[in-house]
């Protein structure tokens, strides 16, 4: 989202800033995410933050100020195929294309103390795009009519309203009736508690002796039966499979299914990884997350394909010794990472962790709360016998942002002011932060406008953009 001057020039001011970022779309892309392994570990669908597909203006008042910003609904692509739709619910924060995001639940998100998550479940499932049929919506909320840009921009409002506590008005007039029937019927609804996981395990690190099942690990998902890939890693030492709770060797699970490794008999100290994998639409109201170096704004699913999903259990065993598994889960009502450590040998495991010494005992298991400040990023790794090693790394983004740049923050080229102004009263007479939404396409006449600048003006703009950075 953005600021734009709320006078006559508004509409030129963001076509110009429009046109820059199309000319500049690599640099506006480019910037370099951490590596991720496809959400293996916690499970679920793993993305990557395509364009703003559908928006508009709204006016966001937060005490006595009220700025303009561009909201609507973004696409995703799906690593491993499939796209999805979602809309923000952390308006303060910045993000631009190419952020990588992951599936998490609530719980490990700004809506882990939210009231008011349920309701903004409710305006998903009962606003644009999944439903589609504009004139019913129109008809609802008593408007004239609506195009996919302003029930976009009234969705996004009614959302930000319930997760960011602001008051939102879209500037479209049809928009804004649609925006005031969502936030009222939302009030009234029965709470929508968390949707299902798409594809996730727990645990997702066993261990034990050799000649013994380890597990069990619950698959929860929810995809249709039969559906649900699993197979060991190509690397995975002869004799080992994975059964049921019968001991049958399986190839796929479903919803609530208690899996096992099964290591025979006489096998060596190793380890394996068992991969699951499905195709299934992800449930709207999923919660997706960052997974880059800097915090970027949280998403919440409106929409999915068919899309690839993944999940992960890594299996250690050895004949005697410590037999080490770790497990790990971001906890935002504690404000850190919870660590959990099983030791299924015969000798007790010690190990440091952050500067503190541990002992878990033979056959104990315990779990350590590592406190994160917010935003922050964490990288700890647990060393074990027979080259055990645990990377725990992410960013813990647990609250919504307050409004306005961090002062240690330099705007990416995505993220440059619109135009200079000041704040005053109850509105805003001039510019603000740029792009942590989305571009300024929000309207046809700026994207004409837009188009009409790339071709015969992209010099001047890049002139004007220059001139304009040496007088911040």
């Amino acid at each position: 989202m953005f600021s734009v001057r709320r006078r006559g020039t508004a509409r030129l001011a963001a076509a110009t800033v429009v046109t820059g970022l199309v000319a500049a779309g690599a640099i506006a892309v480019a910037g370099p995410a951490m590596a991720k392994d496809g959400n293996a570990g916690g499970g679920g669908a793993a993305a990557t933050l395509g364009s703003i597909a559908d928006g508009g203006l709204i006016d966001v008042k937060v005490g006595a100020k009220t700025e303009t910003y561009t909201g609507g609904v973004f696409n995703l692509t799906v690593d491993g195929g499939g796209s999805l739709k979602a809309y923000c619910i952390d308006l303060f924060t910045k993000t631009k294309q190419g952020t990588s995001y992951k599936e998490v639940g609530w719980d490990e998100s700004t809506l882990h103390d939210n009231k008011n998550a349920g309701k903004i479940r409710w305006i998903l499932q009962h606003s644009y795009p999944e439903v589609n049929d504009l004139n019913d919506l129109a008809g609802k909320a008593h408007a004239k009519g609506l195009t996919n840009a302003t029930a976009a921009a009234a969705t996004q409002a009614a959302i930000w309203h319930f997760s960011d506590n602001v008051e939102t008005a879209p500037q479209d007039a049809d928009a804004k009736k649609l925006t005031d029937y969502l936030v009222a019927e939302a009030e009234k609804a029965p709470d929508q508690g968390e949707p299902k996981a798409s594809l996730s395990v727990s645990p997702s690190s066993v261990a034990g002796k050799s000649g013994s099942r380890l597990g069990p690990v619950t698959v929860h998902t929810n995809a249709a039966p039969g559906v649900t890939k699993v197979a060991l890693s190509a690397d995975a030492p002869k004799g080992v499979k994975v059964v049921d709770k019968g001991g049958k060797e399986i190839t796929s699970a479903n919803d609530g299914d208690a899996l096992y490794v099964d290591v025979p008999a006489g096998a060596g100290d190793g380890s394996a990884k068992v991969n699951l994998e499905s195709t299934t639409k992800v449930s709207i109201g999923r919660v997706f997350a960052s997974t880059t170096e800097r915090r970027q704004q949280t998403l919440i699913l409106a929409g999915s394909s068919e899309s690839t999903v993944k999940a992960q259990i890594d299996a250690t065993w050895a004949k005697q010794g410590v037999v080490p598994a770790v497990d790990f889960k971001e906890n935002c009502a504690k404000g850190g990472v919870d660590i959990t450590v099983s030791n299924k040998g015969d000798e007790a495991w010690n190990f440091d962790l952050k500067g503190l010494k541990y002992t878990i005992a033979a056959g104990e298991s315990k779990t350590i709360t590592v406190p994160v400040d917010e935003d922050a990023e964490y990288d700890f790794t647990i060393t074990g016998p027979n080259d055990f090693k645990k990377e725990i790394k992410g960013v813990l983004d647990c609250k919504t942002s307050t409004p306005g740049p961090k002062p240690s923050e330099t705007p990416a080229p995505s993220q440059t002011p619109a135009t200079g102004g000041t704040t005053t009263g109850g509105s805003t007479t001039g510019g603000g932060d740029l792009a942590e939404t989305g571009s300024s396409s929000a309207t046809p006449m700026i994207a004409g406008i837009a188009v009409a600048l790339v071709v015969v003006g992209g010099g001047a703009i890049f002139f004007l953009r220059k001139k304009k950075a040496v007088g911040q």
